[in-house]
């Protein structure tokens, strides 16, 4: 990773920052990396236990990252050009949704508080909480339906 420039989040346009900045901006709180359902009639996205096969449950972080879509070719890979269509399912304590939507990071966030596991300390991640999803028949997900943790 290169040299981050200081507080680069609070002046620089998410389109406009280095691909190590962007990258920064994850809390790895793995809220992104859990198994949603939508409801078709109304669009509500709720969040379920049932987490991909790849999220490391301690660490809330992908287990594969650079190499993911070999293992799960629909992973969304985040940026500028299609964050807006994304944003509806996203965490609302996302720093991408937060930082695109003209709101401020919370003082948990590790560029913030300058410690990774801020972010599970204030309670906002999964960690510890979730079940793979070879475990669990994609039919009983909604028996694992949770609040998003905030």
């Amino acid at each position: 990773m290169t040299a981050l420039r200081p507080r680069f989040w609070e002046t620089i346009p998410p389109e406009k920052m280095t691909r190590d900045e962007w990258e920064a901006l994850c809390d790895g709180c793995g809220k992104c990396c859990l198994n949603k359902l939508e409801d078709e009639e109304t669009g509500v996205v709720v969040l379920t236990r049932v987490a991909c096969r790849l999220l490391d449950d301690d660490s809330c972080r992908c287990s594969q990252y650079p190499i993911r879509h070999q293992f799960v070719p629909e992973c969304i890979v985040l940026k500028p050009g299609n964050i807006d269509d994304n944003l509806y399912w996203m965490p609302e304590t996302c720093a991408y949704k937060l930082l695109w939507t003209g709101k401020r990071l919370f003082d948990w966030h590790p560029l913030i508080s300058g410690d990774a596991d801020s972010v599970h300390r204030a309670g906002v991640s999964v960690q510890g909480m979730t079940v793979p999803e070879f475990e669990i028949d994609e039919d009983d997900w909604e028996e694992y339906i949770i609040e998003e943790p905030t």
